[in-house]
């Protein structure tokens, strides 16, 4: 007799939040639970991710561009919790989790109305603007760092520190060893803007590394992410510089790039943090000044603190500081590979385990046999059946 318990994962359609939730639901599902996600059309396209699972496209809303901006991000937001209810009265859930993102609000809406248990899961060293929204409604609230901005201590006692779930190719490279590296041996150098890139990258890394000393320039082997619009200017700068460049608007390889990765220039998104922790590479952080409540400089101190990474603030990210601080952590005897085991020991490869111990811990649904089947995945809200797919 098969037993199993359902869960909802709702998640905003970037990979900051998709990728925590989808390696919480594998984890979820290689327990014999069912699970169904929640996004919008961005998180339904992500490729590789929730493909064992339904997929649900709901309207989430955003309150932005004014009055009529509001009243429209409002009826979004009803239109969006409505739809999850109905989805509920079919699939059952024991749990709904949301991994924040504005399409998350409308699920974890529906479920409160529910009075189905909830959990937020917050990626960033400060809590986002949904996961603050229902901080009070919430029955506990997951934190990939031991501090979090904005997180009033009122609710401590719902607060559960697990980390940040990464995929589980990420997490293989947990017990590999820092590649070899020699004063001789080519120096693979990883560059990644996020999931769409970042010109400021394009602009200031090639010129950083033709600054380099010629002894480690002409060891260098780059491979980097660039915006569409910047990749052909790049490709002709490196052909220029004699340095070979894979170089592509999106890695789909990223768990091989990282493997064999000596150093990593990177946004410093809640996601590339936690990989770099988990398998132990170096890396030289600009973290983006635009994102919400500046999140991602509070994102580094942790590992900036261990000493598993340099953090450069955007405004002075110029070629000279970065050749600089490649320099220091690329030529000094051994600064590498200790900057690797310091990102290693910041690691938290149990997130996506505690995540899901955390997830069955919560709430009193009993258990279900006779799963319902898989449905495929849902490409818009007119897909929704109005009654829920199950998964």
């Amino acid at each position: 007799m098969s037993i199993t318990r359902h869960f909802v994962l709702a998640a905003g359609g970037t990979g900051g939040h998709m990728i925590p939730a989808h390696a919480v639901a594998e984890e979820l599902m290689a327990r014999g639970h069912h699970v169904a996600l929640v996004t919008d059309e961005r998180g339904a396209k992500i490729p590789g991710i929730f493909e064992k699972a339904a997929v649900h496209v709901l309207p989430a809303g955003r309150m932005q561009g004014g009055p009529l901006g509001w009243i429209r991000g409002l009826k979004g937001i009803r239109d969006g919790r409505d739809m999850a209810r109905r989805m509920y009265d079919n699939f059952q859930p024991m749990v709904v989790c949301g991994f924040g993102g504005y399409p998350a609000l409308p699920a974890l809406l529906a479920a409160i109305k529910e009075d189905i248990p909830t959990v937020v899961h917050e990626q960033n060293a400060v809590l986002g603007r949904v996961n603050r929204l229902l901080a009070r409604k919430v029955n506990a609230i997951a934190t990939a760092y031991p501090h979090v901005e904005r997180l009033k201590d009122k609710f401590d006692h719902k607060v559960h520190l697990v980390g940040n779930p990464v995929r589980e190719e990420v997490l293989s490279l947990r017990g590999e060893e820092f590649p070899a590296l020699t004063d001789e041996s080519v120096f693979r150098l990883l560059v990644t803007g996020g999931s769409q890139g970042a010109s400021i990258l394009s602009d200031v890394v090639p010129e950083g590394l033709s600054m380099l000393p010629i002894s480690l320039r002409r060891r260098l082997q780059v491979t980097q992410q660039c915006r569409a619009e910047d990749i052909e200017r790049v490709r002709a700068t490196y052909a220029e510089l004699e340095i070979p460049a894979d170089l592509a608007t999106y890695i789909t390889d990223m768990p091989e790039k990282l493997s064999w990765a000596h150093l990593v220039i990177a946004r410093a998104g809640a996601s590339t943090l936690a990989e770099l922790t988990v398998a132990g590479r170096p890396a030289i952080l600009i973290p983006l000044p635009s994102a919400m409540d500046d999140h991602q400089t509070a994102n580094v101190r942790e590992l900036v603190e261990a000493g598993g990474a340099r953090s450069i603030p955007q405004a002075h990210f110029t070629p000279v500081e970065l050749a600089k601080q490649m320099q220091k952590m690329a030529m000094e005897p051994g600064a590498l590979q200790n900057a690797a085991r310091r990102a290693w020991n910041c690691g938290r490869p149990d997130a996506a385990r505690d995540m899901a111990d955390l997830l069955e811990s919560i709430g009193s649904a009993p258990l279900m046999n006779d799963p319902l089947p898989v449905k495929p995945r849902i490409a818009s809200p007119s897909a929704l059946n109005l009654g829920g797919a199950a998964a």
